[in-house]
């Protein structure tokens, strides 16, 4: 099946990525929510069609350049979940001016720009910080807020959508009681906008996106709409904070084997940060990995062993610990293949999927 493969190649499991879909789609569905995948993990129109196939017809994406790749597939109602750069603005205006365009914004600077440049209306999403700590206003800075809120209701090309929110500090969160923890804590925070503003805009909404909660949560209570993205192909840091399975990992890098060091229980593979980038993780002994070994099982991928691990990194290289028992049976020449730390960063290095019938499908190109 990959004997044409020459170079470290990143597979892509289509039924895997569509059963992720599919759980996906009918979790949002039953909690009346609507899903709006974003879709800065697969950056590929070939992933979006997938989404099609299960009644999904919005989606995210993490700059105004994704959304012109996507808009030109057809996808007609697109949020840019990335505070509104105002350098873009003849991009924005595009677009504005072809689909249903979602901005975020968080700052009076960014809505005036969109104000006055724009010729045609906009949906307008007001950022929260709701524990992340990465964008978007407290949800206790009420002046701010209030601040903004007045810009947006006198502004006539500003449609206020309502408040966006992104609980990314579930990335660190390692067991289901811990993420139902962080939920719970983003949600009240939401919710408490939602009562403060609602009598003045009573068609606010509220969205929300990550994976880890949107993967492991069944109640969503004052939530309109959920924005996960890499519930799509998942990853080793998916999995080792409690959100999937390794079944539900969609994604392997096949790295041909270059070299084996039985002596030092490893072998060295094509297939270094280029490829994977240098996010990692650790063991409970602090040990760091920046990979798995792993092998096709009848529902998907399998770990080669639990301790098969990408110990070490550089450019091109990349340096696989392996039991010495394993090692007699690797070839040189042969495949290894490893699943990523982070499928979203691999993807971005990688630019295509390999599926597993042999077809390659494209990305957007920087």
């Amino acid at each position: 099946m990959f004997d044409d493969i020459t170079t470290p190649t990143l597979l892509l499991d289509e039924a895997v990525c569509r059963s992720n879909i599919r759980r996906m789609a009918e979790k949002a569905r039953q909690c009346n929510l609507l899903l709006r995948p974003h879709m800065k993990t697969p950056q590929s129109v070939e992933v979006g069609r997938w989404l099609r196939d299960y009644g999904i017809e919005a989606i995210t994406v993490s700059s105004f350049r994704m959304a012109e790749y996507f808009a030109a597939d057809g996808w007609a109602d697109i949020t840019v979940a990335f505070p509104v750069n105002i350098r873009e603005m003849g991009t924005i205006k595009r677009l504005s001016e072809r689909i249903r365009l979602n901005v975020t914004v968080e700052n009076v600077e960014g809505a005036r720009a969109l104000q006055e440049q724009l010729r045609q209306s906009v949906m307008v999403w007001v950022k929260i910080n709701i524990g992340n700590n990465r964008t978007g206003l407290l949800p206790n800075d009420t002046a701010r807020i209030d601040t903004l809120l007045d810009y947006l209701a006198k502004a006539g090309r500003l449609q206020f959508c309502g408040f966006m929110g992104h609980a990314g500090q579930s990335y660190a969160d390692r067991g289901q009681a811990a993420i139902a923890q962080t939920h719970q804590t983003s949600l009240s925070a939401m919710q408490a906008l939602r009562e403060r503003y609602q009598a003045r805009f009573p068609q606010l909404k509220i969205s929300v996106g990550d994976t880890p909660t949107a993967s492991v949560m069944d109640n969503f209570p004052g939530v309109d709409e959920i924005r996960p993205g890499n519930f799509l192909f998942y990853d080793l840091m998916q999995w080792q904070i409690g959100a999937c399975s390794i079944q539900d990992i969609a994604v392997a890098m096949a790295c041909p084997v270059v070299a084996r060091h039985p002596d030092r229980s490893e072998i060295v593979l094509y297939g270094g940060a280029v490829h994977f980038s240098k996010d990692y993780l650790t063991f409970p002994d602090g040990k760091p990995f920046y990979g798995l070994a792993a092998k096709r099982g009848e529902n998907g991928w399998e770990l080669l062993h639990p301790k098969a691990y990408l110990r070490k990194l550089s450019q091109e290289h990349g340096v696989l610990w392996l039991p010495k028992d394993l090692i007699a049976d690797i070839e040189i020449g042969s495949l290894m293949m490893v699943l990523p730390v982070h499928s979203c960063l691999t993807a971005n290095l990688m630019k295509a999927y390999r599926l597993m019938d042999g077809r390659t499908i494209g990305m957007m190109l920087t």
